[in-house]
């Protein structure tokens, strides 16, 4: 006699914008340690110069000591001189693993100074760091070559940093995504910058600046993208333009919906509250105090 069917899991009941309002909520436990004060120091002691060339060298070193044009495809949305300049020179300057272990430094110092001793080996961190790595078990390196080489990395011991980890490897899982449907949607770098400054109210100029397009590609940029309806001639977003947006976006969440489907609607709830700012007045006590 067959057996009956098991239950549809727990998994099914995961929304593709469950792995967006997670990315939202969780991307300043990965994003705040290119801007905390601890990087420039630990990057100039190992060798590197500049904080491009710490930013560059630091997220990709887990791809090996390779070449200019990798960091441009997998990082996709800056100008390729400002890569060339910093890529390969911080090879030469000091060894991706040099580079990982100071870049863990600032993950670590940073942390302590803004979450106290206490904080870092709290019970709602251990918590969240176990959600966290619980959800990147469903990660696959496919496709996915930023969060491969992250992904070859050891994970560290301690809470904070094995939370820090994990967060990293589902945004970076996320990110090769989103880049694949860019390039599938024939959104190329700079044209993706302008798209993302009209749907999420980034100023343009700050975009344009710390990508480092120059104004003649960055006006190349918006023509292509006006004479493709996506853009009306005042540089606003067009109906075609948005649909064109959302349809990167959902296709997004999608391919980055494994992870949050491996974890389950009440884990990833859990981690959803975990992650949530604290409100205003207090009542955060259950809540990272993520930076931002």
């Amino acid at each position: 006699m067959t057996e009956a069917p098991a239950s549809a899991p727990e998994t099914a009941s995961v929304e593709p914008a469950t792995a967006r309002r997670l990315w939202r909520a969780l991307e300043p436990l990965h994003a705040f340690v290119y801007f905390v004060p601890e990087g420039p120091a630990e990057y100039s002691a190992v060798g590197l110069k500049g904080a491009r060339m710490g930013y560059f060298a630091s997220r990709s070193a887990p791809l090996g000591p390779v070449p200019a044009e990798v960091v441009i495809a997998t990082f996709y949305n800056f100008a390729p001189g400002v890569v060339h300049r910093a890529i390969p020179d911080a090879w030469a300057r000091a060894r991706p693993s040099d580079v990982l272990a100071a870049r863990l430094r600032v993950v670590d110092t940073a942390l302590r100074r803004l979450l106290g001793d206490d904080g870092v080996g709290s019970a709602e961190v251990t918590e969240a760091a176990e959600l966290a790595r619980r959800a990147a078990a469903g990660c696959s390196p496919q496709g996915r070559p930023l969060y491969a080489g992250h992904a070859a990395l050891d994970w560290p011991d301690e809470p904070h940093l094995a939370l820090w980890h994990a967060i990293t490897l589902l945004r970076e899982f996320r990110g090769d995504a989103h880049i694949a449907m860019l390039v599938a949607e024939g959104v190329g770098p700079c044209d993706a910058l302008q798209l993302h400054s009209t749907s999420w109210e980034f100023p343009k100029d700050l975009l344009k600046a710390t990508r480092a397009w120059s104004d003649d590609e960055w006006g190349a940029a918006g023509a292509r993208l006006v004479d493709a309806g996506v853009l009306s001639a005042a540089g606003d977003l067009t109906e075609a333009g948005g649909a064109l947006r959302q349809r990167i976006e959902d296709a997004t969440d999608r391919l980055a919906l494994a992870p949050w489907a491996e974890l389950g609607a009440d884990g990833c709830a859990r981690l959803l509250e975990l992650g949530r700012p604290p409100e205003r007045g207090g009542g955060g006590g259950r809540r990272l105090p993520l930076p931002r």
